[in-house]
């Protein structure tokens, strides 16, 4: 079964919109339904694991990723809220399991093809979705099952952000944000930007190459993901658009600099450059934020971020104890922060939730996890291919992937805690697995 083609890509599709679009499943087909998908998909990663048993082990593994978890696993013996952490486990577990899988399964190519073909499907069906909501219900429409927890029965009283859809698709020209099957803007603006990048390697590809795709329906694609992007008005990914651009443009310089010294001019020629952007961040940041629709308090997060950081101060070097998404039935996150009347589930911020949950111990070995999966990225993509002495040096588009997904997400990290769970987590790992078995395609 493993050498199926149709089970490969069948398997590694349901896993990837599972993590993608978790949302649209329980909104459309409830928690439990979900929950029994992913412990489905689960058993089947664990026997896929199993039977490459050979393959792979724990020398195989990145010490920071297994450093990571350990310490994760281990917080329970200190957790504030020992019945959270052991869910946060169960949960966080799921996500690496088949995020291993998934790296040590399938070649760069086929996990740019699964993206590819997963990203249209959530992309195109979403704007459907919008079209329907708009055009046909003409109101404001709840998921079919909503948040635990939450009262849906004064529907006029139900705050927007807890919507399916909003119904604003002929306002996107005005004040209105599209959000989607995943229901909700951020997230279906951060999937069209990763879809961006998907689509453009594909494009950028031979079309011999598993993955390339015919160049016209390629750019269309293309095109509906930027417009996508543009709909949501999602500030963060606004930012993580312009970082994915100057690492691309930066890692482009340095393959076509032919000499060591070319690439140290590219490298201090970028300091410079990052130096000089964030300095000028720092002196018009006020104007900028309003350029990019977003409060002083950057909506909200200033507040939320204090309240992290004064829990944090509190138990400042090992933490509360690992949760991943926060339980809102556990203390403190029962009443910990509201937004607009609803209960926040996340610090809004990668780092500050690790330090939280994990301390400062926690936040170095995921610093040194992030790092050293960035760092190795870069390797892949950058390092000359390894050709003879007198053919000429062609470098792959898919070469790319790992590192553009990975600044994608570091940058959305600053402003939402997806690094640490679902897509975000398991990209990480995926990424610090293969790169750590340096399969270059």
């Amino acid at each position: 079964m493993l050498e199926n083609p149709r089970f490969r890509l069948g398997f590694s599709m349901l896993v990837l919109f599972t993590l993608l679009a978790g949302d649209a499943w329980r909104l459309a087909l409830g928690w439990w339904f979900f929950g029994a998908l992913t412990i489905a998909l689960t058993l089947v990663a664990a026997w896929l694991l199993w039977l490459q048993r050979a393959r792979w082990g724990v020398g195989g593994m990145p010490l920071p990723l297994l450093t990571f978890l350990a310490l994760a696993m281990a917080s329970i013996f200190w957790s504030h809220y020992p019945g959270a952490t052991a869910l946060g486990l169960f949960t966080t577990w799921i996500i690496v399991i088949n995020a291993v899988a998934l790296a040590v399964t399938f070649t760069w190519a086929e996990l740019l093809r699964g993206l590819g073909l997963v990203l249209r499907f959530v992309l195109g069906v979403s704007l459907l979705f919008e079209l329907f909501v708009s055009g046909v219900l003409r109101d404001r429409l709840l998921p079919f099952f909503g948040q635990p927890g939450v009262d849906y029965e004064s529907y006029d009283r139900i705050p927007g952000m807890l919507m399916w859809s909003r119904n604003e698709l002929f306002d996107v020209f005005g004040d209105g944000r599209i959000q989607g099957i995943v229901g909700n803007a951020n997230s279906l603006g951060f999937l069209a930007l990763l879809a961006v990048i998907v689509f453009s390697i594909q494009l950028a590809s031979s079309r011999r190459q598993p993955g390339a795709v015919s160049r016209r329906w390629g750019t269309v694609w293309l095109v509906l993901a930027a417009a996508t992007i543009l709909m949501t008005k999602s500030a963060t990914v606004t930012l993580a658009v312009v970082g994915v651009a100057a690492v691309l443009v930066i890692a482009l310089m340095v393959r076509r600099a032919r000499t060591a010294r070319g690439r140290l001019v590219v490298y201090g020629a970028s300091v410079v450059a990052v130096a000089a952007s964030v300095t000028a961040f720092i002196v018009f940041r006020a104007e900028l934020l309003e350029l990019l629709g977003k409060s002083a308090d950057l909506t909200g997060r200033l507040g939320i971020w204090a309240k992290v950081i004064d829990l944090a101060q509190q138990r400042p070097a090992f933490g509360w104890g690992w949760v991943s998404y926060w339980v809102p039935w556990a203390d403190p996150f029962d009443d910990l922060v509201f937004r607009s009347g609803v209960r926040q589930l996340q610090a809004h911020n990668t780092w500050l939730d690790v330090a939280f949950q994990l301390g400062l111990v926690g936040l170095i070995v995921f610093a040194a996890l992030v790092g050293a999966a960035l760092v190795k990225a870069w390797q892949h993509a950058v390092d000359r291919p390894q050709k003879a002495p007198d053919a000429p040096q062609r470098y792959s588009a898919i070469t790319l992937l790992p590192l553009l997904l990975l600044v994608a997400l570091v940058v959305q990290s600053l402003a939402e805690s997806r690094l640490i769970t679902e897509y975000g987590l398991a990209f990480l790992v995926i990424v610090a697995v293969k790169t750590k078995r340096r399969e270059l395609l």
